[in-house]
């Protein structure tokens, strides 16, 4: 097992995960008229990066996934496609629920997928209850970044992944060198280990319980 950082992720960094709620960004935290668009937006621009993240995923059969800042639903879309497992998403964008639910309104009748409002750091879910949870694209609007890794290890069984990806492309969304360090260090504090995978689109950091 690898050696855990003793220095609490996250601390160093000046501008991310300083505890803040999301800013008036309507990519951050849609809501209304113009969350509702920023929502499509996000479903079109977002669909191959997701569809690249399903198919590295490896989800178990009979899981149970959890999915934290869901937008749209699309993923939650990609799962449910799968009839053997369960899905529990979570967002803090109530539009963004409401557009998940009605994006994945078969799967929520029959009982496979559950929608809720719920953060990184508070996704409302039992511990040891889930299989995989998957983060895509929304860990730099987390308000804390350690808490939100460790709400991750907390839900998790054990033997279950985490993974928490984050844009590689187009350029001016990628993080800095810094701030891709500050997620790996926070996945491997909490974890004590953590693979890095570079995707065409993305970025990827996983770990198992």
């Amino acid at each position: 097992m690898e050696q855990r950082d003793t220095e609490r992720p996250g601390t160093r960094h000046k501008e991310l995960w300083t505890g803040e709620p999301p800013s008036a960004n309507p990519f951050a935290l849609p809501r209304g008229p113009l969350g509702r668009v920023a929502g499509w937006l996000l479903a079109s621009a977002n669909r191959g990066a997701q569809a690249e993240i399903m198919d590295v995923l490896d989800v178990p059969e009979g899981a149970h996934v959890l999915e934290v800042g869901h937008g749209p639903g699309v993923l939650i879309e990609m799962l449910a496609a799968r009839p053997d497992i369960t899905v529990t998403g979570v967002d803090p964008s109530a539009e963004m629920v409401r557009m998940a639910q009605r994006r994945n309104a078969a799967a929520v009748r029959e009982g496979r997928v559950r929608i809720r409002l719920g953060g990184a750091d508070s996704t409302c879910t039992d511990d040891e209850s889930v299989d995989l949870v998957v983060s895509v694209n929304n860990v730099a609007m987390w308000p804390r970044l350690d808490d939100g890794i460790a709400e991750f290890h907390r839900v998790l069984r054990p033997g279950g992944r985490a993974v928490v990806t984050w844009h590689r492309v187009p350029a001016r969304f990628r993080l800095t060198a810094e701030e891709f360090a500050a997620i790996e260090s926070a996945v491997r504090y909490r974890f004590g280990g953590v693979e890095r995978t570079e995707l065409p689109s993305s970025v990827v950091f996983s770990a198992t319980r």
